[in-house]
């Protein structure tokens, strides 16, 4: 039996009515990126030293969405404040009505929303990124409203927001979506209810959006099939700081008890398992021995097992550091392919999956790389072709042909289509003989913080440029 719980009064009436226009523009769901930067490599080159890994991305996201949820002020800590995509969520939500202060160099962003007067947040941000979407959670939760633009993100395939919208439905939400826009309101005109709802698959945004949603309903909240990725995990411990009741964060069925208000807390943004892995596959790209910190290892463990089956020597050097060494003289013999199906955490990660490709073209063998998460997520292998790389492609599957040398892949002149793609294509210009050239490098920004800073610090010869504009 549910209980009575308070809720925050809604801030206008539940007549969710778009502006008349006579044509109406449906907005793309795929994100532009218009930049003239580019990035120049010259390879081979060998990579030395440490690397700092920065804050979440993922997890950054969700939790400035989170912030909306709760009364007072939250502080967050190891933002990656540099992204592209942060900038847009705090943008997002300072549409909305939000106070924050944006500390660049600390890595810190404190939120306010008690000001928070509209439940409409700005449509061209929300264009930008994916993860401006999960705000819908929260503005349902906790004013019984919402109107929000379909998500912008990478085009790496269908990702649809059925699950999110039937998920909502089963907590009291009436949604329907109207050119490009997804407008809900709590049913009974007085705020969401607990109820029951399986994934059909385990998406982590819509876990994270429904967890979001059920924290203030009333009554009690079974979320079955739900993604167990460490970033779920993040969001749980974020919620129950701030008063919420979530167990079961990490396995496949959560329980949620509403809460009728949520306070401000503070909280550190755990690092970023994705740049982590990245910095390691470069590490085995360019045959070098280099140190990883702060890292999460069980957070990356399927990696970790690949690379030594390659014949990469990891070392844990402390709780947060790793050595990984790809050294010739370490190693004794060309690194050797692997095959890789990427799947939901603790499987393989799809954002993996491309830098990982990038490596498995300068190991001896064939290999072979199945894509299960996303259906277009192999556009880097045209563009790896292009630097001489030997992939076949069937569907979702490719075949990578190695090489029993180090790499016989050679300069060109590249364009990133997506964040992953784009950055496997800077870790297979690192060991490419010439140069090579890279455009449409505004996609990696939004994912990885000063990419070419830290990898210039561990030895690379990577340049970023901005040509001249042409005179009219």
């Amino acid at each position: 039996m549910a209980t009575s719980l308070c809720y925050a009064k809604p801030l206008k009436p539940f007549s969710l009515r778009l502006p008349q226009t006579q044509n109406p523009q449906i907005p793309t769901q795929t994100t532009q990126i218009r930049e003239a930067e580019t990035l120049t490599i010259t390879g081979p080159t060998q990579l030395s030293g440490h690397v700092p890994i920065s804050g979440s991305k993922n997890s950054s996201l969700c939790l400035l969405a989170a912030t909306l949820l709760c009364s007072n002020s939250c502080l967050l800590h190891n933002v990656p404040t540099g992204l592209s995509d942060t900038k847009a969520m705090v943008s997002i939500i300072r549409s909305l009505g939000a106070k924050i202060e944006f500390n660049e160099r600390n890595k810190e962003i404190l939120v306010n929303t008690d000001g928070v007067g509209r439940v409409e947040p700005c449509l061209e941000e929300m264009r930008k990124i994916r993860g401006g979407f999960f705000v819908i959670g929260p503005l349902l939760a906790r004013f019984g409203e919402a109107v929000v633009g379909l998500p912008g993100g990478c085009d790496i395939g269908e990702r649809p927001v059925d699950l999110y919208v039937r998920g909502l439905r089963a907590l009291g939400a009436a949604v329907e979506i109207s050119y490009g826009r997804v407008l809900a309101h709590s049913a009974n005109g007085k705020g969401l209810v607990g109820g029951s709802f399986h994934l059909d698959f385990p998406s982590v945004g819509a876990t994270e959006t429904l967890m979001m949603a059920a924290s203030m309903a009333d009554g009690v909240t079974v979320l079955s099939n739900v993604a167990k990725e460490p970033e779920v995990i993040d969001l749980a411990r974020f919620l129950n700081d701030s008063g919420a009741c979530v167990y079961g964060a990490g396995s496949d069925k959560l329980l949620i008890k509403g809460k009728c208000q949520l306070r401000g807390c503070e909280c550190n943004v755990p690092p970023d398992r994705i740049e982590a892995g990245t910095f390691m596959l470069a590490a085995a790209i360019t045959r070098s021995l280099i140190s990883i910190s702060p890292v999460t290892p069980s957070h990356l463990s399927c990696l970790i097992d690949k690379l030594k089956i390659a014949g990469c020597k990891i070392t844990r050097c402390n709780n947060d550091t790793l050595e990984v060494s790809a050294i010739p003289e370490n190693v004794c013999e060309n690194l050797r392919g692997f095959n890789v199906r990427t799947s939901p955490f603790p499987g393989f990660p799809t954002d993996l999956q491309p830098p990982t490709m990038a490596l498995l073209t300068t190991c001896s063998g064939s290999s072979i790389v199945e894509e299960s998460v996303f259906d277009r997520r192999l556009g880097h292998v045209r563009e790896l072709q292009k630097l001489g790389a030997k992939i076949q492609v069937c569907g979702s599957t490719a075949l990578v042909f190695g090489r029993e040398t180090r790499s016989a892949l050679h300069g060109s002149q590249l364009r990133a289509a997506d964040l992953r793609g784009g950055v496997a294509l800077v870790l297979a210009g690192l060991v490419a003989e010439g140069t090579t050239e890279i455009s449409g490098i505004g996609h990696i920004g939004r994912g990885y913080e000063n990419l070419d800073t830290k990898l210039q610090f561990l030895g690379a010869d990577i340049k970023r440029s901005i040509p001249m504009a042409s005179q009219l």
